[in-house]
């Protein structure tokens, strides 16, 4: 009869998948991209609205230049995407940045990429999701006042859904990305075609208002300063364009070929959705604030107006207030804020995998779960979120100032890596066709370096103070623990490695049979340890209460057992240490002898049972386990309990007498083991 666990493990995973399987989990282009992308284009439900808002700071008039700076976002776009088709073609293993910067740069500044890019996945779900839980409180007042737990409960499902199975949460999340797609660029097009095609004065909710510049006098160099920090605001439509190059090895075959072109997609339609939804903001005069208190002058258009998101204001623009589709488009950009999370469950794992096979992780993130999925690096990131929207309380505001940082720090470095890469083939290569291709390229990711460097300066410096900060010192935290584990692997392998010495073997072996009642368990260990054949066997108990020792010495000479029962006295009550010294006694007379501790353990068949059960084995246990020397052998007794509990049992129809197969753990708790 399964658990209870068991049940309900299966009921949430699904069955578990045989590890010749993993073939069938693999994601062709059309699933890839949703399942890749929901992160990157999540950024056009935010990215516009950081742009205006930033340069609302110098007034209404400054909304001129938001073309201006979103096409040097959609440079920088257009160079990170190009940069990124190459690594996943140069390195398809799903490494990414930390296979590039480790490669080319050293094992320090690989290190420094994974560091960044752990944080960074675990701040683009704390910020999705908190995100898409204030969307969507924005409509439903409940959800506001309860973000915190509705946030985690978002978690919770993402992290099952992710646990069933790359495919099966590409097909869960493919419907809602490419409604978003297919919504957002509908109403760009609808918008735009209606502005300039047919010439219709549209008008957005926000075009009567007089806005006023938070600082009057900024000077050209402030002002200049203004629209870098615009500059690197709109960047945040470059959050998760290096997921794909982290997940190659999710795709199907041909790996790279289908990593890159799903690359050139999400590149694509996120410059469009960009470029468009800023066109169309400034066609339809749209005006978006920091601070609509201080900044917006009070008058006859700005009575009982309530800010809302540029893609809100916009569908009511195009499709009117009260449509329908003005309601889909606030949905679908809820729902496309809570899949954002997900590019995030599908790179993290990866790169946790790929640092714990080079022992910078601990091995358990190496492995797979039932589903073929890496669930302890799902688990690890879904937990690191939680911690992070309960410590915010799931406030997108306080949440994105740590934002951003991560993933430039790997962008910088990964293109670093890429200029020393193709300086080393190019000092080989002599075909003058593939030295161009090569000149070519790298002179995209030097361009790269050069664009993502300076990004990464002014986030510094306009986002330490509020708590980019956090996110740097995070990283420090992280590539420290990670050094740390690495040094103890190396250790502990150095350690471990076969010399070409014999082992020597022991002189003499010493049994020692733990005993705390003369009872069936007890009687099976003598057994046991008879057939062993040890040079000396003795049984041991401890006295801390006169009355139960003679009994089992009465015991023990009625039954005439062959074995000599030895007495410990213990006047402090304590079982373990008497134990132990007894142990290093028989051992001290010659260090090349073996001592073999035979440890009388019951099976128990219910959780409560190990409560009542097994505690004083196992703190005896963990004792012995430290002495040279010394082995533990557990001799188990399965209680009748533990019969139920047996999965693999064939014949449901056996007698259910006391069981006897060897298999425990534990004494009873209070007695001698």
């Amino acid at each position: 009869m399964a658990s209870t666990t068991s049940l309900a493990k299966r009921l949430l995973l699904g069955r578990p998948f045989r590890s010749d399987k993993l073939q069938h989990t693999l994601l062709p282009k059309r699933i890839a991209l949703p399942v890749f992308a929901s992160d990157a284009l999540s950024s056009v439900a935010y990215a516009p609205d950081e742009i205006l808002l930033t340069l609302s700071i110098a007034g209404a008039a400054a909304y001129v230049y938001s073309p201006w700076v979103t096409l040097a976002v959609a440079v920088v776009m257009v160079t990170v995407v190009a940069s990124y088709r190459q690594n996943v073609h140069a390195y398809p293993s799903g490494g990414g940045d930390y296979e590039v910067a480790t490669v080319n740069l050293g094992p320090k500044a690989g290190l420094g990429v994974a560091s960044a890019l752990l944080v960074d996945y675990i701040l683009t779900v704390a910020v999705s999701i908190s995100s898409g839980v204030s969307n969507l409180g924005s409509v439903v007042p409940w959800v506001a006042t309860h973000k915190v737990p509705i946030a985690i409960v978002a978690i919770i499902l993402l992290s099952a859904v992710n646990l069933r199975g790359l495919r099966e949460s590409g097909i869960a999340f493919a419907v809602p990305t490419y409604l978003f797609i297919v919504v957002i660029l509908g109403m760009i097009m609808t918008g735009l075609f209606r502005v300039f095609i047919l010439g219709q004065d549209l008008q957005a909710p926000s075009a009567g208002l007089t806005i006023v510049a938070e600082e009057d006098h900024l000077s050209q160099f402030a002002f200049a300063f203004l629209l870098l920090r615009t500059f690197s605001s709109g960047c945040a439509a470059l959050t998760g364009v290096e997921a794909i190059s982290n997940g190659v090895p999710a795709f199907k075959k041909p790996k790279s070929k289908n990593a890159a072109t799903t690359l050139m997609l999400l590149g694509g339609l996120s410059l469009v959705m960009l470029y468009g939804i800023i066109m169309l903001a400034q066609a339809t005069h749209l005006k978006f604030v920091e601070n609509p208190m201080l900044q917006i002058v009070p008058n006859a258009a700005s009575e009982g107006y309530v800010q809302k998101t540029v893609t809100t204001q916009l569908a009511e623009t195009v499709f009117g207030s009260g449509s329908i589709l003005l309601y889909v488009v606030g949905a679908v950009t809820a729902l496309i804020l809570f899949l954002a999370a997900n590019t995030a469950f599908n790179g993290f794992p990866v790169l946790g995998s790929i640092l714990a096979q080079d022992r910078y992780l601990p091995r358990q993130f190496h492995t797979r779960g039932d589903r073929l999925a890496f669930s302890n690096g799902i688990v690890f990131l879904a937990v690191a979120a939680m911690v992070l929207i309960v410590a915010f309380e799931a406030e997108v505001t306080r949440l994105i100032q740590l934002y951003i940082v991560g993933v430039f720090v790997s962008f910088t470095l990964s293109q670093a890596g890429m200029i020393r890469h193709w300086n080393r083939l190019l000092r080989t290569q002599r075909d003058p066709e593939r030295r161009k291709r090569m000149l070519r390229s790298r002179a995209i990711n030097a361009f790269g370096m050069v664009l993502t460097g300076a990004v990464l300066i002014v986030v510094l410096i306009t986002k330490f103070m509020l708590g980019a900060w956090i996110a740097i010192a995070a990283m420090i935290v992280i590539y420290g623990l990670m050094v740390a584990i690495h040094r103890h692997y190396t250790r502990v392998a150095e350690e471990l490695k076969p010399t070409d010495e014999r082992p020597i073997l022991p002189s003499r072996n010493h049994a020692v049979v733990l005993v705390s009642k003369v009872h069936q368990p007890t009687l099976r260990a003598l057994a046991y340890a008879q057939a062993t054949r040890p040079d000396t066997l003795t049984a041991v108990t401890v006295n801390v209460d006169d009355n139960d020792t003679r009994t089992i010495q009465t015991e023990w000479e009625r039954r005439q057992l062959p074995v000599p029962l030895t007495v410990v006295d213990s006047p402090y009550r304590e079982i373990s240490r008497p134990i132990i010294d007894f142990v290093k006694s028989v051992r001290r007379s010659s260090p090349r002898d073996v001592v073999t501790v035979f440890v009388p353990e019951y099976v128990v068949g219910r959780w409560w049972e190990n409560l009542l059960h097994n505690q004083s084995a196992l703190r005896i246990k963990g004792r012995l386990l430290f002495e040279p020397g010394v082995m533990v052998t557990s001799v188990p007794w399965q209680l009748r309990s533990s019969q139920d509990r047996d999965l693999d049992r064939m014949d449901r129809g056996l007698s259910r007498a006391p069981a006897r197969g060897p298999r425990a753990h534990g004494a009873d708790d209070g007695e001698q083991p």
